[in-house]
């Protein structure tokens, strides 16, 4: 009876320890923050300061900023692709790895990315993808039409 309550005791804890771990997978999402201030999309886990990326504008602005946290990239120069679309513009370093940029919602890569949900920016060598998944691509719309200008 013992070894049967031991093996049930460590079957137990594995099921508890694998459950967390799936939890912290699918905690990440998509979350739109309207209201006073500026509007943001955040790529997060909710109710933590876990962010993987954010976009962020003032409404009817016709720009978006664009950052990424924990990144690779490091300030100049970025080069920003989504389908066949691409840009240049200035990426800026900020505090705990921040890493921001700005990109008009009318040019043609903006575009491109509301309609895919994938982004990518490059700097130099490095390179950092950003992807919006189907289920939250209304959001990514949404945060478009009330950013452009």
């Amino acid at each position: 009876m013992t070894t049967l309550t031991a093996i049930a005791g460590a079957a137990h804890l594995a099921f508890a320890l694998l459950s967390g771990a799936m939890a912290q997978t699918t905690a990440w999402t998509w979350t739109l923050y309207e209201g006073q201030g500026p509007l943001v999309l955040a790529n997060e886990v909710p109710d933590t300061p876990q962010l993987k990326a954010t976009l962020e504008c003032t409404p009817g602005s016709g720009v978006a900023r664009v950052s990424v946290y924990g990144s690779p990239l490091g300030a100049g120069i970025a080069t920003v692709t989504s389908g066949d679309g691409q840009a240049q513009t200035e990426a800026v370093a900020g505090r705990g790895g921040k890493l921001s940029l700005a990109i008009r919602t009318d040019h043609p890569v903006f575009g491109r990315f509301v309609s895919s949900g994938a982004i990518a920016v490059a700097v130099g060598d490095q390179h950092q993808e950003i992807a919006v998944e189907p289920a939250h691509l209304a959001k990514l719309r949404r945060f478009a039409d009330l950013c452009s200008g």
